[in-house]
């Protein structure tokens, strides 16, 4: 039973061991285990131990009596006996060394039993008896004491210790209220007798301490303390009360001249009257506020005075205090936190200026990039600086307080989806602005053809493209729907190389092609904003039943006037072959010309101009 003994110790010295090791570990479930695994041994030895000292001491006394019983002949046998009683000795010693072990071990992670009489601790009580929990003993002692004093039977010059070869007991009468072992004693190191005599002295301390407490001359004193306290809070109540009401009226006497309503521009949000109105109020709210305050803080006095209420009184103030205090040291715990996030929002922030003096610096081509165009400067800008504030609030995330909250946590995972279900064609339109960005399509300012609408690019975002036409159309087109289609730029190239504006026109295969081309040209070079280098040329791009077409094609580089001048073209072109008698044959005429007038307008005619009439030609044998 002895080697069962060391080993039962060694192994809970390992499992201790064990724990140490793993102390600083974050999974509490170990610890758990551990402690479980401890307090189960810890049982067992002490219940193994007390049957081993049980026994030993049986088995010492009836040795001690076999030796007294020897007589002086019996020298060899009395030897023997000595030799059993010293072994025995010897085991009892290792035992209570094999407990002082076992204690220093949980001293750490165990946790004592409160003895609590009449609200006041006395002691804890760290171990078992037998049978008895550390809880049951607690209990067992502070009923036995309440029981004395509520009987009015407690007597300190009762109340001894009462010590044996395994316990020291503390007695009141003959009622023992606790029993103390070797266990108990190793748990504070000290004697048994020594720690007996000390629960005694508190014991007594703490009955004496209630009964002044509860004394007919103490309630006295605490019912005319009551009874000043309510005369006291009733006169602080009565002349608050009165100096809120004379500071109020005060107060809107005084600042009447003040109040004059509150205006935004010509919108007049408070009137006089009404701004007076919410200024009494306020004021009345503050008064009723203090008022109630007064009253809740005159409480815990009140409760304070009696040891049986104190109870409710400390409740009161914690119910104010707690929340304070849980405020405040939620703030001093959460400082390392909130510096982590201000260093970050901190290298963050400077990160995104670096960004933006580099944006703006290639932007006004001071710094030049092989590859990368200004204008995709600030587009990048703006696209980097939504990946740093992302890249930033996942960093800061874990920081942030209650993020590891599984309310948190749901709300971040609702909202996520609300934004991802929601926003997928708002998705494909900051992916196709950024698309259209990198393709350089166009620019802010260009005139472009997208779809069917035609106009100057007047602003481009990361959802939206807004076109304003010729005729002040502001025209909102989806980013999604350019890059799904086609998109013509006119200004891209127009000052490099010019903008060709064409028209056409058909003429009579009795013009010659010589003289149209002529006149084209001649009328292209005389519209304005039309360039003379390179020089307006004609293509003949077909020879249709009744005419030719021709079409004339002139470089300009003021594409925001391109209607303009296709209107001063058109009638450049009427004039020049109204004046070179060219009939334009759009839309189609007949070649009927007998009896017929020509297109060609009045004006452009000679004075003795007169119509054709009909050739007839009359054949005498058809008669």
């Amino acid at each position: 039973m002895f080697r069962r003994s060391v080993f039962l110790a060694l192994i809970l010295f390992l499992f201790s061991e064990f724990q140490i090791i793993y102390a600083q570990s974050d999974s509490t479930t170990i610890q758990d285990s551990i402690l479980s695994v401890q307090q189960d041994l810890s049982k067992s030895l002490q219940n193994e131990s007390d049957s081993i000292h049980q026994a030993d001491s049986l088995a010492q006394l009836a040795l001690l009596q076999q030796i007294s019983q020897l007589r002086a002949q019996d020298a060899q046998k009395k030897l023997e006996l000595q030799n059993r009683l010293d072994s025995l000795q010897k085991a009892q010693e290792m035992a209570r060394l094999k407990i002082k072990a076992e204690v220093d071990s949980l001293r750490s992670t165990t946790k004592g039993i409160p003895v609590i009489v009449f609200e006041d601790t006395l002691f804890n009580i760290h171990s078992k008896l037998g049978a008895f929990t550390p809880s049951e003993r607690a209990k067992s002692l502070a009923s036995k004491i309440e029981g004395l004093v509520d009987n009015q039977l407690f007597d300190p010059a009762l109340l001894v210790v009462a010590e044996s070869e395994e316990s020291a007991d503390l007695v009141h009468g003959e009622v023992i209220l606790l029993s103390l072992n070797d266990r108990d004693a190793f748990w504070l190191d000290l004697p048994k007798l020594r720690l007996a005599e000390m629960y005694r002295d508190k014991i007594i301390e703490s009955i004496r301490d209630y009964e002044e407490k509860t004394g007919w001359w103490s309630i006295l004193k605490r019912s005319a303390a009551l009874v000043l306290v309510i005369i006291i809070f009733y006169f602080i109540l009565r002349y608050l009360n009165k100096a809120f009401y004379t500071f109020n009226q005060w107060m809107l006497r005084k600042g009447a001249p003040y109040l004059e309503g509150i205006k935004i521009k010509n919108y007049e949000i408070l009137s006089k009257e009404r701004e007076e109105q919410v200024v009494a109020g306020f004021f009345r709210v503050l008064r009723w506020f203090t008022l109630l305050l007064v009253v809740y803080l005159s409480l815990p006095v009140v409760f304070s005075i009696f040891p049986a209420t104190q109870g409710i009184a400390t409740t009161l103030i914690s119910l104010i205090l707690n929340p304070f205090k849980s405020f405040f040291g939620g703030i001093i715990s959460y400082i390392p936190e909130l510096i982590t996030i201000i260093v970050i929002v901190f290298i963050a922030r400077y990160f995104i200026r670096f960004l933006a003096f580099l944006s703006s610096e290639v932007e006004e081509g001071k710094l030049e990039i092989p590859g990368f165009y200004p204008d995709w400067a600030a587009p990048t800008f703006n696209l980097l600086k939504i990946i740093v504030y992302a890249f930033t609030f996942v960093i800061i995330f874990p920081y942030l307080p209650g993020s590891e909250s599984e309310v948190f946590k749901g709300v971040s995972v609702f909202f996520g989806l609300l934004i991802s279900l929601g926003s997928s064609s708002a998705i494909s339109n900051i992916i196709a602005g950024l698309v259209i960005t990198y393709m350089r399509a166009f620019r802010i300012g260009d005139r472009v053809k997208i779809g069917e609408t035609s106009g100057e690019v007047l602003e481009k975002t990361m959802l939206v493209t807004r076109v304003r036409t010729i005729k002040n159309e502001d025209v909102t087109i989806p980013n999604s729907a350019i890059l799904n289609g086609s998109t013509i730029n006119y200004s891209s190239s127009a000052q490099s190389l010019g903008l060709i504006l064409n028209t056409s026109v058909t003429i009579g295969y009795d013009v010659p092609w010589r003289e149209v081309h002529k006149q084209l040209i001649g009328a292209a070079l005389k519209t304005e904003h039309i360039k003379d280098e390179p020089t307006p040329f004609v293509l003949q791009t077909g020879l249709e039943d009744f005419y030719v077409s021709y079409q004339i094609n002139a470089y300009t580089d003021k594409v925001d006037r391109a209607a303009a001048i296709y209107s001063q073209l058109h009638a450049n072109i009427q004039d020049a072959f109204n004046e070179a008698g060219i009939e334009i044959l759009s839309p189609h005429y007949r070649a009927a010309r007998d009896g017929n007038n020509t297109t060609i307008p009045a004006q452009y005619l000679g004075p003795n101009y007169q119509a054709p009439g009909f050739n007839v030609n009359l054949n005498k044998d058809s008669e």
